[in-house]
């Protein structure tokens, strides 16, 4: 409307700066790590591998948090970036549990995992475009928007489990987990460079970016927190994790994210 004014409308979502990415890039390497330590450490692999029941549970418990945060995001009537990013973590957290369930307990396999999820966040993108027009973040100024996207985020976590873990374990691509790290490392580099150099569409990239960093995340916290004759580190799960968490809070603190700019 047109007496509507920069303050009417409230973006809940933050800018897209480099601490955004690097944020990110923490987030979802703690939901590869936090997950990880749950069904595996936690509930134990054995079980978790043997029956699904470990990923199941994980899954149930995760989906649960994720559930509350997206309520109480969408209910907050300003950009909160301790309760954002809250549901970020929360969102790579499911997705990890979820994706290892379906691909591993339900014996989909990476390959056909990573598909059905791709279809998955095109079918949300495109749901998303048809009923709101957009699906540029700048256009997150309402719950129904909020909606399909988180919604849209929960699937793109959980492909970026199932990609990473495709290209990186030897039932996918075996190319190891620091292989793999490059390939993702370097296709977000592609990236940048279409943004910088080329007028491809900010929107696209946005979400191609969003969706890259999830597996970059996943094989950084498999290399972590794998055993060593896997190619990993062996680094205690919950260690890591709670590592990661203290430099995400260190980062929110000293650059204090703020919200993207308002639409009108």
């Amino acid at each position: 409307m047109e007496n509507e004014t920069r303050s009417d409308i409230i973006s809940k979502v933050p800018q897209l700066t480099l601490v955004f990415w690097i944020i990110k890039i923490l987030a979802t390497t703690l939901g590869e790590t936090g997950g990880d330590a749950v069904t595996m450490s936690w509930l134990g692999e054995t079980t978790a591998e043997a029956n699904g029941m470990g990923y199941l549970i994980g899954t149930a418990i995760f989906g649960s948090i994720f559930v509350l945060a997206v309520i109480v995001q969408i209910k907050a009537k300003a950009f909160h970036p301790f309760l954002y990013w809250f549901t970020i973590v929360a969102t790579t957290t499911v997705g990890t549990t979820l994706a290892d369930y379906c691909t591993r307990s339900l014996g989909i396999g990476y390959a056909g995992g990573s598909s059905i999820l791709f279809t998955c966040v095109l079918a949300s993108l495109l749901i998303w475009r048809l009923v709101m027009g957009t699906v540029s973040v700048d256009s997150v100024v309402s719950a129904k928007v909020e909606m399909f996207y988180w919604v849209t985020i929960m699937f793109s976590q959980t492909l970026g489990t199932a990609l990473g873990d495709w290209v990186a374990s030897e039932d996918g691509l075996n190319l190891g987990y620091l292989v793999s790290t490059e390939v993702f490392g370097g296709l977000l580099l592609v990236i940048v460079g279409l943004y910088f150099f080329t007028k491809a569409s900010r929107t696209v990239l946005f979400w191609a970016a969003f969706i890259l960093t999830r597996p970059l995340g996943a094989v950084v916290g498999d290399f972590l927190d794998k055993p060593v004759e896997a190619g990993g580190l062996e680094l205690s799960r919950l260690s890591i994790s709670i590592l990661l968490l203290v430099l995400m809070t260190l980062g929110i603190l000293i650059f204090r994210p703020k919200a993207a700019d308002e639409i009108h």
